[in-house]
């Protein structure tokens, strides 16, 4: 058990390494907001996808499509958890509510899970971790507006498929299914552009760490339940029931531990301003479990590891 949670913690210490390097670039102001923005695009129009399809770039064996139905299962579930946890906010402030269920439900599995991820579990962490981002899209983008929007008119079928996510696993899938890959001239390309994943994706974290402020969520009493919901009963309630029901495939066990423990989605602040909710709660508190989360996700991935073993 020891082991593994120093194995986690040493993976964690190294993207909040990272991160400290985007910190540096916002204090010396290395980088503008553009620059950064950018560097956002990039990562989840260009990047997240080469990632994915690089991951499913491996010979078809039936337990691993078995993995993708018990990964998508689990996320489903850790979701609808998230959903029923959600429901122990209450703020007399519908504007600031909102942004605290969204956080509550919503984590940051791709800029945070999928590093931790591929450092942890290689291409099988990505395989699987792949499945939850989809999943997360598909819940965010209708579930997620109606408890930003409060009503179901800006929900798009469209946008609920056709993302970064899903579009990696239907351009990968077929590899996996057909056990082929793509041709040294264009798979070297696509391996350079998966590993600027973790980098890019710290960097850009660790920026805007060094722009954001801690006070408006620590001001606000529902960011505490908010935050021990998002880091601690959520991903402990999934830890539990995986080791209940025990999946066959260890690594899509502790993928899902890993997406499910990770601090609050970016995406809470993009919708808190799109839908003129209490954007300065939702840059704080993602910012303050952002830096928590070096605390709590050691011993939870850790004890994930431990048990799938």
């Amino acid at each position: 058990m020891l082991e593994s949670l120093l194995v986690v913690a040493q993976q964690v210490g190294v993207l909040f390494a990272l991160m400290a390097v985007g910190f540096a670039c916002n204090r010396t102001k290395l980088l503008s907001e553009t620059v950064v923005r950018g560097m956002v695009d990039l990562l989840v129009l260009v990047v997240t996808p080469c990632l994915i399809v690089h991951a499913f770039e491996r010979p078809f064996e039936p337990r691993l499509l078995a993995g993708l139905g018990w990964a998508l299962g689990a996320a489903l579930g850790a979701h609808a958890l998230g959903i029923l946890a959600s429901f122990c906010i209450r703020q007399k402030d519908k504007r600031r509510e909102s942004v605290l269920r969204f956080a509550v439900i919503f984590s940051n599995a791709g800029f945070m899970g999928i590093p931790l991820e591929y450092a942890l579990l290689g291409n099988d962490g990505v395989f699987y971790g792949a499945v939850y981002v989809a999943t997360f899209n598909l819940v965010c983008w209708s579930y997620g507006l109606v408890v930003m929007a409060g009503s179901l008119k800006d929900v798009r079928v469209r946008t609920l498929f056709v993302n970064p996510g899903s579009i990696g696993i239907v351009c990968g899938l077929p590899f996996f299914l057909f056990s082929c890959r793509l041709p040294p001239v264009l798979d070297e390309p696509l391996r350079m552009m998966a590993d600027l994943n973790t980098p890019v994706a710290m960097i850009v974290i660790g920026w805007y760490l060094a722009a954001a402020s801690f006070r408006p969520a620590l001001a606000c009493g529902g960011s505490y339940l908010a935050g021990l919901l998002r880091l601690g009963v959520i991903p402990s309630a999934v830890l539990g029931a995986l080791w209940l029901f025990r999946p066959p495939e260890p690594a899509m066990a502790v993928a899902t531990v890993v997406a499910a423990s990770a601090p609050v989605a970016a995406l809470t602040t993009m919708f808190a301003a799109r839908y003129e909710r209490d954007v300065a709660v939702s840059v704080g508190l993602v910012s303050l479990t952002t830096l928590l989360s070096i605390l709590t996700m050691p011993p939870l991935v850790g004890c994930a590891l431990w048990l799938f073993r």
